[in-house]
């Protein structure tokens, strides 16, 4: 998703979404990616200024969203940017 988010953000000239999954679904149906590795991942690329409005999808439960928030909150006090 990395060189993805990265080539529409300089090719776009309108805002860049991102509502990733937690994961690929096991077997079971089940997805292991947490949210603080999730927050992880989508804290780089906002600090890259990659995306201007970020969501989740399949897999992500509230707190994979309250995560989210929280590091996007922070890049966003840093940078001055409105959420």
């Amino acid at each position: 998703m990395r060189d993805h988010l990265r080539s529409l953000s300089e090719l776009a000239d309108s805002n860049v979404s991102c509502y990733p999954n937690a994961g690929l679904p096991d077997e079971d149906g089940k997805y292991h990616e947490t949210p603080d590795s999730l927050a992880t991942k989508i804290e780089a690329f906002a600090e890259k200024g990659w995306l201007n409005v970020v969501g989740g999808c399949c897999g992500t439960t509230p707190a994979h969203i309250k995560k989210l928030a929280a590091v996007i909150k922070k890049i966003s006090t840093k940078n001055s940017w409105e959420t």
